[in-house]
């Protein structure tokens, strides 16, 4: 596998990364009524961990001798005041972001760097633990 290979699929984690900073911000700004208490500091660790998670992607990149993109994953981000919607959508990011990280895992452990590989299995099963986190929250 070569190294653009590596760092294109980096930039796509990132980007989803720099989606769920915006949309998680977005949502603890807009959490309404008995909900709020819950969840706009659950939205806003989730922001701070992209952001944590968009770091040490980057700094991968970089390492690698690649260019960092700059701009979000394009998905749009659903502008809604019902917190069952901001779940869903929180849900599908997630989801998204940890077969992002899937991927990833597959592929530098074929390269065989095992410190970017320890970085990236940390972010991955972060992404896991929000997945079934925002399961039980939509039930």
């Amino acid at each position: 596998m070569s190294t653009s290979v590596l760092i294109e699929k980096l930039n796509q984690a990132l980007g989803w990364e720099l989606r769920a900073i915006n949309m998680y911000a977005h949502y603890a700004a807009y959490i309404r009524g008995i909900h709020r208490l819950q969840l706009e500091p659950h939205f806003s660790a989730e922001a701070n961990e992209s952001m944590v998670h968009s770091n040490i992607v980057r700094s991968a990149i970089v390492k690698l001798g690649g260019v960092a993109v700059t701009e979000r994953n394009q998905t749009s981000i659903r502008h809604t005041t019902s917190y069952l919607e901001m779940l869903a959508e929180s849900l599908i990011t997630e989801t998204k972001a940890a077969e992002v990280y899937g991927e990833l895992i597959t592929m530098i452990e074929e390269d065989g760097d095992a410190d970017l590989y320890d970085a990236i299995e940390q972010i991955y099963l972060a992404e896991i633990r929000s997945v079934e986190e925002l399961r039980r929250l939509a039930e």
